[in-house]
Formats: C-alpha cells, structure tokens, sequence
C-alpha cells in the first residue's frame, strides 16, 4: 500500500509544485514506484514543470466523473518509468468533493509505494481536500518570516494523525553564513516539526526541473525512505577566509 504523502506549505511561491517532482524523480531514480497527483484545480501546472503538458489527454477530474479509467490519465515520465503523473483540470466544472478524491486515491494506493499529493497554495478547501487524501504532510518552507509564518499555520490546521515532516527550500548558503538570512536549523527550531530535508536556492529551477541539484533532493528521498535525517550542507563552502571570497563573487555575480 503506498505512502500518501501532501506536499503544501500555506504560502505561494515557496516551491511546493518543484519539490514534489524532484522528490518524485528521486524516488524513482531509487526504484520506487511513484505516481506525482496534481491537486491544484483550477491553478494547476504539475504538468508544466514535468514537461508533460502536451501529453494530457484525460486529467483527475476526467476520472472523478468516470470519463476514463485512472490508468487513463496517467502519464509515464520518458526518462523514469516507474514515476507517472496525473494532471489536474484549468477548469473544473463543478466542484470536487474530499469524498470523490479519495475514492479515486483508494483505487491507486495498491499499485504504488508512493503517492505525492500537489497541494494548492492556501489553507482553503483546496488544502482540506488535499490533506484529507494523505497520511503524512510535507511542509515547504523558505527561510523568511513570512514563510515560516504561514508554515506554521498550515501545521496547526494539520491536526489528527498526519506525520508533520519540514523541508526548508531555497537556502543561500551565502546569506546564512553573513547572518542575513535564517538557517534552515532555526526554521526547524520555530515550526517544531520533523526535519526532513534542506534544499539549496537554483537559478536552473526556473528553465528545467531535472537541473535542480540532484544531490540535495537524493537525500532528501533517502531520508523519507529510511528515515535519516541528514542534512545538505549549503553553508560550510560559504565560511572561512576561502568561503567570504566567494560570497563576494556571489553577491557580484
């Protein structure tokens, strides 16, 4: 039976859609079978950042209103196979209920070991409806207030029996090393939750998923896997007299 696991974080725009295809293709990349489920109806785009957009044919509300099978909708990832995608809708005719989603969740947890759930931006019925599909949350989080903020009120609204794991996204070691930005242990430390993993700022994120750094997001998947809880290390090239010259080149650049 697979692992559910939400992917959300409250705020916009922390990287919640980036995080839960890289760890896809990790997990994949580790022989897991995986299936990456876009619940953003309506502000969708899973699919853009898979590069599958133009393979859609059905999507997840095809299937809640039983136009197709789910093995329909599924899109196998070209250089992964055992990771697929299941696209979500621009536009929903009517609404989709917690029910209908995880009636269609209950049909595929037996065909993989992993389920990664995109949750929309917010803590509307969106997120409720997401979250009520999952047994275990990953929360993404930036190191800025804002984000830590919104992070935690996402967890207060995790209530039950979901497992809390954190992921701080988009470190710049640089700035952690100069004091002028949280590090990820002190986020760690204001949300009180299970660290799961900390994942480095990329320039690449915006022209192609696949770059992202590999490294970081190997971890990552083997902590969620094993239950390890060691960390990529985005400060230690940033400290020392070597360390403040290339985050003068940094600043530069």
């Amino acid at each position: 039976m697979a692992r559910k696991i939400v992917v959300t974080g409250g705020k916009g725009g922390v990287g919640k859609t980036t995080v839960c295809a890289n760890l896809g293709i990790a997990l994949a990349r580790m022989s897991h079978r995986v299936l990456l489920m876009d619940l953003d109806i309506g502000l969708n785009n899973l699919d853009v950042v898979m590069q599958v957009e133009d393979k859609v044919v059905f999507d997840l509300v095809d299937v809640v209103e039983n136009r197709c099978r789910p093995s329909q909708a599924f899109i196998q990832d070209a250089s992964e196979p055992t990771l697929y995608v299941m696209p979500s809708c621009h536009l929903a005719k009517r609404q989709i209920s917690v029910d209908q989603i995880k009636k269609v969740v209950g049909r595929l947890e037996d065909n993989f070991e992993y389920i990664l759930i995109d949750c929309p931006a917010g803590i509307d019925s969106g997120f409720r409806r997401a979250v009520a599909c999952a047994d275990e949350a990953i929360i993404v989080v930036t190191p800025h207030l804002s984000s830590v903020r919104d992070a935690d009120k996402t967890v207060a609204e995790l209530v039950g029996n979901t497992v809390v794991n954190v992921v701080v996204n988009r470190v710049r070691g640089d700035l952690v090393a100069s004091g002028e930005m949280l590090s990820a242990f002190e986020v760690f430390s204001l949300l009180g939750q299970t660290a799961l993993g900390v994942l480095p700022e990329n320039d690449d994120v915006n022209c192609n998923v696949r770059k992202c750094s590999s490294a970081a997001f190997d971890m990552l998947a083997n902590n969620l896997v094993t239950g390890k809880c060691e960390m990529y290390d985005c400060v230690t090239p940033y400290k020392g007299i070597f360390g403040k010259l290339r985050r003068k080149l940094k600043r530069n650049a």
